[in-house]
Order: structure tokens, then C-alpha cells, then sequence
């Protein structure tokens, strides 16, 4: 019987000992590693950030309004770093440096993703993939191809490039008197602004102004040493030239400087209209080298944070949200005015 009791007591104290070295179920042991000592975490995705954190791919910096563009742009974020979050790329003009961007901003996690499109084509797979992510898309002061599918973006913020263009050959017909010999600075190859501006010009010039012949149109890019050599190799190709269109007014500066270097007088025996509204053209309507400028504001950050949080909050906006721009003439451009032209 003693036998029998100390083997019961002895199964009882290795059963005890047993249930004081076990885990409790809620409190399992934790994983092994071979470093000794726990996993780093993956890092939360940014879109968990309580900022609100913007990617924005900047094309470059072809003229003074996009650089006064980018200046807002970084202006408004290093004000608000408090509530803002913002990652910033400049693509020096080329799309495929854009396009890079916009995809390490999706790997990033940002909450909404910004971008002025170099070209109108060519966004489809990296637009899809913003979409697939679920990162909205805010294009900004430009548009994409018409044919693609637009529920690839959220929304565009811009100008209305097509009235610009309108308004232009407004001003050209009536500082020409109804006739003359027109020639035309393009913007950047397959820009939308470039495309809209043109249609806008030369669809109104063929509508209402028969007097006027449109002698030629070729790009410029956009910047002021293209403008200038195209416009020297025009003064030499025509005898007579009465009136120069740009699509922007950094070539209307170096349009200028042509005329001036083959002994003519800008805006008197050339009438120049341009487009954007720097304070360069202002200046230069001011000193009667320059005849017109259609304001296309760059001053776009309110408006483009203000609807990233929107749509972080997600909440739906329009699909175009369209900038106020004026037509300044000769008329119209003060001392005051150019001092107070924050571009």
C-alpha cells in the first residue's frame, strides 16, 4: 500500500511541475528568429499618416510659370507641415522620369497623387495602376488624350486652354485691324496646352478673321531660347510679318529679342500676343514691346490641396475644377499691376 501511495504522489509532482513550465493558451511564445532578437515591422503604409500626404510630379522647370508653379506648390507644403505631407519630383521634361515618380509614389502609399502631363498620351498602364492602388489622381494645369478612359483620374485642375487660344486671336484680329500675316510659337509636341491653344487660335482666326493668313507654326517648347531661334529662323524666311502668336510667354520674351536683334520694334512693327501672364510679359506690355497676354494662372496649390483632402476624406469633387483667368492688354497693365503679379 505505501508502494502504491508514493507512485501516486510522485505522478502528482511531475503533472505539477509539468503545468508550471507550460505556456498559457493566451499568451503564446513568441516566434523564433535567427538574430536573437524580434522581426522588424513592416512600415505602415503612408496613406495611415494623419497628414495628408501628396505626391507631386512636377514636369521640370521649361519657364518662369512652372517654376512659379513649383514655388507654390512647396510654398503652400512647408507652410502646412503640420497637416501635410508632401513628396516632390521634378521630371526634367521628359515623361518617363514622370512616370517613374508617379509609381514610387504609389509604393510610397501617399493619400492622392498630383501631376502636370508633359504629353497627352502614353498614361493608361501607370494611371491603371494609381487606380488599382486606389490612390486618386489630380491632373494639374494640363489634361490627357480625350480617347483615354477618364476614370483613370479623379479630377484635373486647369485652365481653359482652348478659350486662351480663343481669346489670343480676339486680341491679334483687333490689334491687326482685321488683316495681316501671322505667325505662331507652338508650345511642347503633344502638350495638351499646346493642342488646345492652337485649336483655339487657329479655329477662331479660320471662323471670323479671313483677313489674317496664319504664314506658319512651329514649336517652340515652351522656353525662351527655342522662342527666340524660332523666331529669328521666321524673320528671315518671310518678308513681312505683322503679328506673332505664342503659347506662352516665355517665348513671347524671346520672340522679342529677335525682333529687336533684326532692327525691328516689338509690339509696334510686330504685335505680340502670349500666353500665361508672367510678370516678364507685363513688364514687357508695360515698356510697349508686347501687346497681350491670356492669364493662365499657376498659383494652383490652394486649390490643389484643398481638393487632396477632399478626397482623402472622400468626399467627390468635379471632375473639372476650372481656373479664373483674365485678358490683359496694353489697356490694362499699370505700374501696379506689375508690382502686384506674384509670378
Amino acid at each position: 500500500m505505501k508502494k502504491i501511495f508514493a507512485l501516486l504522489l510522485t505522478l502528482a509532482m511531475v503533472l505539477a511541475l509539468a503545468a508550471c513550465g507550460s505556456q498559457p493558451a493566451d499568451d503564446p511564445a513568441p516566434a523564433p528568429n535567427d538574430g536573437g532578437q524580434a522581426d522588424t515591422p513592416a512600415p505602415a503604409p503612408t496613406s495611415g499618416n494623419t497628414k495628408l500626404v501628396v505626391g507631386f510630379a512636377q514636369i521640370g522647370q521649361e519657364s518662369g510659370w512652372r517654376d512659379a508653379e513649383t514655388n507654390d506648390v512647396q510654398w503652400y507644403a512647408a507652410r502646412n507641415t503640420d497637416t501635410v505631407e508632401l513628396h516632390f519630383a521634378d521630371a526634367q521634361q521628359k515623361q518617363e522620369n514622370q512616370i517613374k515618380a508617379i509609381r514610387s509614389f504609389i509604393e510610397m502609399g501617399v493619400d492622392v497623387i498630383a501631376f502636370p502631363p508633359v504629353v497627352e498620351t502614353g498614361w493608361e498602364a501607370v494611371l491603371t495602376e494609381c487606380k488599382e492602388a486606389g490612390i486618386p489622381v489630380i491632373l494639374v494645369d494640363r489634361g490627357i488624350d480625350a480617347n483615354t478612359d477618364d476614370s483613370l483620374y479623379t479630377t484635373m485642375i486647369a485652365s481653359d486652354h482652348v478659350w486662351a487660344g480663343e481669346q489670343a486671336a480676339i486680341a491679334m484680329n483687333d490689334l491687326l485691324g482685321g488683316s495681316g500675316v501671322v505667325v505662331e510659337l507652338e508650345g511642347t509636341v503633344g502638350a495638351s496646352a499646346a493642342v488646345q491653344r492652337k485649336q483655339g487660335f487657329d479655329e477662331y482666326m479660320a471662323a471670323n478673321c479671313s483677313g489674317i493668313e496664319i504664314a506658319a507654326s512651329q514649336t517652340g517648347d515652351f522656353t525662351r531660347a527655342q522662342g527666340k531661334e524660332v523666331m529669328e529662323s521666321f524673320l528671315k524666311t518671310y518678308d513681312k510679318i505683322d503679328g506673332v502668336f505664342c503659347h506662352n510667354d516665355d517665348m513671347a520674351l524671346g520672340a522679342i529679342e529677335a525682333i529687336k536683334e533684326a532692327g525691328l520694334k516689338p509690339g509696334v512693327d510686330i504685335k505680340i500676343v502670349g500666353v500665361d501672364g508672367v510678370k516678364g510679359a507685363f513688364e514687357a506690355i508695360l515698356a510697349g514691346e508686347m501687346n497681350c497676354t491670356v492669364e493662365c494662372t499657376p498659383i494652383l496649390a490652394d486649390q490643389i490641396f484643398d481638393t487632396a483632402a477632399k478626397l482623402k476624406a472622400g468626399e467627390s469633387v468635379e471632375k473639372w475644377v476650372m481656373s479664373a483667368d483674365e485678358v490683359y492688354t496694353a489697356e490694362r497693365v499699370t505700374e501696379d499691376v506689375v508690382a502686384g503679379r506674384a509670378y
